[in-house]
């Protein structure tokens, strides 16, 4: 029979062991020289999120004025479209990749460390 505590040592093995594989990769994918492969990780790192600007378009419409109403009713549709492109698209950069991924590692240590 196994101790179920050294069971979950074992997972927090093997999610630290990959958490440190994905930075290192990470960081050896930053080094390449390659013209079209740094053009697309500076796409990465400069990653836009359409569903924050459709959002702010869609309140600063919402609350101008205006005796017709036209943009209101644009405003508020403005808004519900930015919150669902926010959900279904993903705009975290390369850096919030890195750091999540660091953040991950160091929270497993310090777990680790802890027993």
């Amino acid at each position: 029979m196994t101790d179920p505590l050294r069971a979950k040592i074992e997972k927090l093995r093997i999610m630290r062991e990959s958490a440190s594989r994905r930075s290192g990769l990470y960081a050896d994918m930053g080094k390449l020289d390659d013209k079209k492969t740094s053009q697309s990780l500076g796409a990465l790192n400069r990653a836009s999120a359409p569903g924050k600007k459709m959002q702010k378009l869609g309140f600063l419409m919402l609350w101008i004025p205006e005796p017709t109403g036209v943009t209101v009713a644009v405003g508020a549709p403005m808004i519900l479209a930015g919150r669902y492109l926010d959900k279904k698209y993903n705009g975290s950069t390369l850096k919030d990749i890195g750091s999540s991924t660091h953040e991950t590692i160091s929270s497993i240590n310090q777990f680790k460390a802890s027993l």
